[in-house]
């Protein structure tokens, strides 16, 4: 791994918020990613499952993690099963956790070989009440192509048809939700390999350069600090481009006069940041632009300071509506008449700002957490307003990541990152 060693007991801590929200008697299993193939003998990089990452550190395919904190032996309350190394292994793929390593990254004193499974499971499943199986329950979630995960389960249940299953899904989007001093750590981490990169690409955008020479400058800079690169597919969209909300081309020449909208944030050891800027590509903003950016900047300072315990996303997203519709008739894109005859399905700033504010993020950007339930301390949002007018050739979002505080405002974790427009033109021209 890129990233320097975490700390087990960040995983000791997350294990014992699970358990804690277990019935009595129930194991729980988990399951690490495929290794997905794209053709031929060819593989995308392996990308661990959240799960069993939060809950054990190991960040290595065909893991298996098995908990069962009432079991009368206690070396079977927490089982790590991992692929064992061997010396043909190390040479063409590199070495794997040998059970010393894995001790030292997850806590987990049992740790036994893949091999092993099967006879272990079957004594304990004569023991516990329920199992605890881990689909994705994510609201977003494509499911058209089976996980290791769902191979897991669907042969559990063919064949273990006698237990009784529960659903690991709703604990670890509530424990997932709320973060540790040390996830918050990490996070702010990615947060200023980002902001490296950020820095970087301001002196170096001008008219004439290649969308994609933007995103190549990002992935030098990530990479030259520990990060594996982008936390997700990065946005960077020039003129029109910046109205299209999944734009990920990324092919278009940047032209003077034009704004880029720029949506990228690099990961670190997993856990993802999440930023927009958009910066003139002469270095300046004309007055019909910066009044744009004026206004989604102040709704997204207003939005931030609503982000509080107790609050619930439902009605925290009405309320910067509210907000936005305030600017957008200030800015004459629609007008109170619009707002009295408008559908409350889709209200009249929906044509200018058709997307939510905020999201949870993590270990995914789109990461895990319950929407009906209210906001709590420490857990991490992004806030990205934006307007986008074709018809001008105008795209502005703006996008941070802030922590939930118990009292005042969110704590910004990208707060040394520029976002006034004075600011972003003085360091382009600077």
């Amino acid at each position: 791994m890129k990233y320097e060693k975490i700390d087990s007991s960040l995983y000791i801590n997350n294990r014992k918020k699970f358990i804690k929200q277990l019935k009595k008697g129930a194991l729980a299993i988990f399951n690490s990613n495929d290794i997905i193939t794209t053709s031929a003998d060819s593989t995308l990089p392996f990308v661990q499952h959240r799960d069993i990452l939060y809950l054990s550190g190991v960040d290595q395919e065909e893991s298996i993690l098995v908990l069962f904190p009432d079991c009368h032996e206690k070396k079977h309350r927490e089982i790590l099963f991992l692929k064992e190394t061997s010396e043909l292994i190390a040479i063409w793929e590199g070495e794997k956790l040998n059970k010393k390593q894995a001790l030292e990254t997850s806590g987990i004193q049992t740790v036994f070989w893949l091999d092993q499974f099967e006879t272990v499971l079957n004594t304990l499943l004569s023991e516990c009440s329920c199992v605890y199986l881990n689909n994705n329950e994510h609201t977003r979630a494509n499911t058209e192509a089976e996980t290791r995960e769902s191979r897991f389960i669907k042969n559990f249940k063919k064949k273990y048809t006698n237990h009784q299953i529960e659903r690991s899904a709703p604990i670890m989007h509530k424990i997932r939700s709320v973060k540790d001093a040390i996830e918050i750590a990490l996070m702010k981490k990615a947060c200023a390999i980002t902001e490296k990169g950020f820095r970087r690409i301001l002196s170096f955008i001008k008219p004439g350069i290649m969308e994609y020479n933007i995103e190549a400058e990002l992935m030098h800079e990530f990479l030259n600090n520990r990060s594996k690169g982008f936390a997700y597919t990065p946005i960077i969209a020039s003129g029109k481009s910046a109205c299209v909300l999944h734009y990920i081309e990324n092919n278009k020449e940047c032209k003077d006069g034009d704004v880029i909208l720029m949506d990228f944030g690099a990961e670190y050891a997993n856990y993802a940041s999440d930023l927009t800027r958009s910066i003139p590509v002469n270095g300046r903003f004309s007055k019909r632009q910066k009044e744009v950016y004026n206004a989604v900047l102040k709704v997204k300072k207003e939005a931030t300071s609503l982000l509080k315990p107790g609050v619930f996303l439902k009605d925290y997203h009405v309320q910067v509506g509210e907000l936005m519709q305030e600017q957008l008739i200030d800015l004459g894109l629609i007008s109170l008449q619009d707002v009295k005859k408008q559908d409350p399905a889709w209200p009249a700033y929906k044509k200018y700002f058709m997307h939510g504010t905020s999201h949870f993020i993590g270990l995914d950007t789109h990461d895990v957490g319950l929407w009906t339930e209210p906001i709590e301390e420490n857990m991490v949002f992004t806030v990205e307003p934006g307007i986008y007018i074709p018809d001008e050739n105008i795209g502005i979002r703006l996008e941070d990541d802030v922590v939930v505080q118990q009292h005042g405002e969110p704590l910004n974790l990208m707060a040394d990152i520029p976002i006034e427009a004075e600011e972003i033109e003085y360091l382009m021209n600077s």
